[in-house]
């Protein structure tokens, strides 16, 4: 058995976080999130140690790691806010724990570089989650594109609605310097995706962009994607908001639906799996991914260059 601590017990995913610990028979011997609405530690791990200040988290890590051979940490999870998990990747490889880190790994191409460095000096590894990966329809995607020997590049259309209220712009997710923007916060699982699908990012191209919706044009080694992210409920197709529902997410592959709207309900847990094997995805697995929402962060829009998502077109024309 394994002992994990957890950055961010209070997040939206943390949850998941914990139930993967429990599910592969491991367990939580601390948490740490500066809010104390985390009474869903009771569901999963009521012994577990909390804290909310870093700093006295920090001293009992190190104090199991010296004092305590049976609840010294192994893993470290990390679901804290964007801008962070760079720093609390370095804190868990000084204390002699691998790292667990959720997506984004870091906000810039250049940090994944310094966590090589560091990784060396500890001898320790870190590990982040790209779930999506594993999912079954992805995989069968990917080996279809893998074995056809067509040189002509597919055509994606990408769209993830997902409503956010007020609150998002006033948290540190609506903050570009702490979440790195739409494309980064909400985007990244997709470019991630769609570059391990199709090949290396050869050009990106943004034309609209503002603090809830962003969209552009993305050429792969073997696609060409026209993308669209938005918080804006407006954007919903009428369909689904006659349901309802606030979330939809729509990929296209040469304009034929890819449905993939099922089967994520375990992931984070063989994520884990993976991860206790050896297997897990490593530093350099998130570099094209971090390339891409970087360029489109300090990208300026140029809604004349490119082929325009049909919702940007429809934003556009009404400016």
């Amino acid at each position: 058995m394994k002992n994990f601590a957890l950055i961010g017990a209070a997040g939206y995913i943390a949850r998941r976080h914990m139930k993967a610990v429990k599910d592969t028979e491991n367990r939580l011997v601390a948490a740490l999130d500066k809010s104390d609405s985390v009474g869903i530690l009771d569901s999963y791990f009521p012994e577990a140690d909390f804290f909310i200040e870093f700093e006295r988290f920090d001293r009992h890590i190190e104090k199991l790691r010296r004092m305590n051979i049976e609840r010294s940490v192994h893993y470290v999870s990390i679901a804290s806010p964007n801008y962070l998990h760079d720093a609390h990747i370095r804190f868990i490889l000084r204390v002699c724990a691998d790292a667990i880190c959720e997506k984004p790994l870091v906000l810039n191409p250049w940090n994944i570089d310094a966590l090589h460095v560091i990784e060396s000096d500890y001898g320790k590894k870190i590990y982040s989650i790209l779930q999506l990966r594993y999912h079954p329809a992805v995989q069968s995607l990917k080996q279809q594109i893998a074995e056809n020997a067509s040189t002509r590049k597919q055509d994606i259309d990408l769209t993830y609605i997902t409503g956010r209220g007020n609150w998002y712009r006033y948290s540190w997710k609506g903050d570009e310097e702490k979440s790195g923007g739409i494309a980064t916060n909400i985007g990244v699982h997709f470019f991630d995706l769609l570059s391990w699908i199709f090949g290396a990012p050869r050009e990106c191209l943004v034309h609209l962009k503002t603090w809830n919706k962003a969209a552009g044009f993305l050429e792969l080694e073997r696609a060409r994607v026209r993308w669209f992210l938005s918080l804006d409920v407006r954007d919903l197709p009428p369909e689904v908001s006659a349901e309802g529902k606030r979330t939809f997410r729509c990929i296209k592959v040469n304009d034929k639906p890819f449905d993939f709207s099922e089967g994520f309900k375990d992931l984070h847990t063989l994520s884990y799996e993976e991860i206790l094997a050896g297997r897990g995805f490593r530093l350099d697995e998130n570099r094209r991914a971090i390339e891409i929402v970087h360029r489109i962060r300090h990208a300026k829009p140029e809604p004349s260059r490119g082929e325009l998502h049909p919702l940007a077109r429809t934003i556009l024309a009404k400016e």
